[in-house]
């Protein structure tokens, strides 16, 4: 134990430069959350529920279950009751008696779920288990508001709710970390070079052969079996320093929103550029001839039509061998290029050949 803690210690003081902690870009394999999922009713609300036909049956069965029974075809008039969808997510290692968030969305036609009480709810996992039970009042960022004439104000989403540590966990979810004799590094970007770096910077502190890069993706590290002592094995190696690998050349365009991303790894072959717009503009105006007072003409409407054409004047600019991001960057301002032109020339750039790099359009 010590031993591990004097590694910890010397671990910490020397950083890396422009290196990032193995935790920040990996996962440990087997330590992951879980999606839990339930059916459940809202009540409470101040007429601002719904009269859906489920809703009426989820809130009979739940009368039911209080062994109080409806007459047969009987409709209850629910309009402070709301059918919701509630989900949140189980962190690993959570234990019976633990409390987690929950949110509450509208399944419904319900116009707002503020003011609103959860009624027990089951949160199931994917296996069909009950894994934890959620209850209490809701909080609602969102509000509507309607008015006679049928208009209305809504701010933010009124229909979805949170409540904190509304959950409490049942049974806990079993985890393999302490499991084999091995732990595995699973990285967030895959990447053969940085995998290829994790092993080398884990075998250069606890000696040759401690891990092995899998693939592009997973560094599988011998561990001990002893669980204080994995605990203790994984502190140090989670801290540890790695400078990751330089991602491959991109450029990201969002043709939606004109943002444009480039990668600093982009370069382009030598290519000469122009890029100029042709503007048609066309014009109506309408004129109306008036027969003269005594002539038993009638009013014509007839149409004049203008249309101007311009052409901007747009520079020719050259691309030397290997150019920068910043020479790139430095042209385009120089021409004056809109983000929209920017697109049209990274694209014909890519397909003819002289952009080196992945362009990705989203």
């Amino acid at each position: 134990m010590r031993l591990f803690v004097a590694i910890l210690a010397l671990v910490l003081a020397s950083p890396a430069a422009q290196a990032l902690r193995l935790k920040d870009i990996s996962d440990v394999q087997g330590v992951r959350s879980n999606q839990l999922v339930g059916y459940g009713l809202v009540v409470g609300l101040p007429g601002t529920g719904e009269k859906g036909r489920f809703t009426e049956q989820s809130f009979t069965t739940m009368l039911s279950n209080f062994g109080i029974n409806l007459p047969p075809g009987a409709r209850p008039k629910l309009k402070n009751v709301a059918a919701v969808a509630v989900h949140a997510e189980l962190p690993p290692f959570t234990k019976p008696g633990q409390q987690i968030d929950i949110t509450v969305s509208s399944v419904g036609s319900a116009k707002s779920l503020r003011g609103g009480t959860l009624l027990q709810t089951f949160l199931k996992g994917a296996d069909g288990k009950v894994y934890a039970l959620a209850q209490g009042s809701l909080v609602v960022s969102g509000f509507s508001a309607t008015g006679a004439d049928g208009s209305s104000v809504i701010q933010n989403t009124p229909t979805v709710g949170r409540i904190p540590n509304g959950a409490i966990v049942e049974r806990s979810v079993p985890s393999p970390f302490a499991n084999g004799d091995f732990l595995t590094f699973n990285l967030q970007r895959p990447d053969f070079s940085t995998a290829k770096r994790v092993a080398d910077t884990i075998n250069g502190l606890l000696g040759p052969g401690v891990a092995r890069a899998q693939d592009a993706t997973s560094i599988q590290v011998s561990a001990p079996r002893d669980r204080s002592q994995r605990v203790a094995y994984l502190a140090t190696l989670e801290n540890l320093n790695v400078e990751p690998a330089d991602e491959s050349a991109k450029v990201i365009v969002n043709s939606r929103t004109g943002t444009i991303v480039v990668g600093k790894n982009v370069r382009l072959l030598p290519a000469a550029i122009t890029h100029g717009g042709l503007t048609v503009t066309i014009s109506e105006n309408l004129q109306t001839s008036q027969p003269n007072p005594f002539g038993r003409g009638q009013t014509a409407v007839t149409p004049n039509s203008s249309i101007g054409v311009q052409q901007s004047n747009r520079r020719m600019f050259k691309f030397d061998p290997g150019v920068t991001l910043d020479e790139l960057v430095r042209a385009v301002n120089q021409v004056g290029a809109a983000p929209s032109d920017l697109m049209a020339i990274l694209e014909a750039l890519s397909q003819a050949g002289a952009l080196r790099g992945e362009l990705v359009i989203i």
